[in-house]
């Protein structure tokens, strides 16, 4: 038997098309999602689907005529990389707090506390969840911010950061977070895309920023 799971996974199409795809889980990821953000020239692939071979026909047939990356936003992520990436081939972008857990992978590339890919998508290092999470904002045409696991679904339309047993430090996920609030333009206030926590809210996909509203972030 091949060490690849076969079991199919809903693949969602969001409101913006094939340019934002969301993979969600089976019930086992704990509600984690990837998205796919087509962006030119260089796709992202932000965090790992599950790994079977619909989720690759998918992936493969939505990044012809690019060259994609593979963006991890925590080491949760991580467990599935190996294996996708010798499915798909593509480079992996990753914070460099967590690259030395993936000793083994190929065409890694680290960034510090900021960075910018070619097609215009920064990234912002906000530790917190993880030594090396960070969350990704892609501007026009989509204005969307991938908040990994910054923020997490408390309820049908609002979101707050959790602290988790597996939280890597609370204070500094709360100075990412008033971070974070600094970074986004004031008169370009994205909506949010999260990478866990949806299986209570499988409705819903994408969150208005007005979602996560904490009072000691003014």
């Amino acid at each position: 038997m091949s060490g690849t799971s076969e079991r199919p996974q809903k693949h969602f199409q969001s409101a913006l098309g094939d340019d934002l795809c969301p993979f969600c889980g089976d019930s086992s990821s704990k509600g984690a999602v990837s998205w796919w953000l087509r962006a030119t020239p260089d796709p992202l692939l932000i965090d790992c689907p599950e790994v079977n071979s619909s989720n690759i026909a998918i992936l493969k047939k939505l990044a012809i005529n690019t060259k994609p990356r593979i963006l991890l936003t925590s080491r949760e992520g991580h467990g599935r990389l190996t294996k996708l990436q010798s499915a798909l081939g593509w480079p992996v972008l990753i914070q460099e707090q967590e690259a030395y857990l993936l000793p083994g992978v190929s065409n890694l590339e680290t960034f510090s506390n900021e960075y910018i890919t070619s097609s215009g998508i920064r990234l912002l290092w906000t530790p917190g969840p993880t030594p090396g999470s960070c969350v990704v904002h892609a501007q026009d045409p989509w204005n969307v911010l991938f908040c990994g696991r910054l923020l997490m679904p408390v309820e049908v339309d609002r979101l707050s950061p959790l602290q988790k047993k597996t939280t890597f430090h609370w204070r500094r996920q709360r100075e990412s977070l008033k971070k974070l609030r600094n970074w986004i333009p004031s008169d370009r206030l994205p909506l949010l895309a999260l990478g866990s926590g949806l299986g209570a809210v499988t409705a819903r996909q994408l969150f208005k920023w007005e979602s996560w509203k904490e009072p000691y972030f003014g």
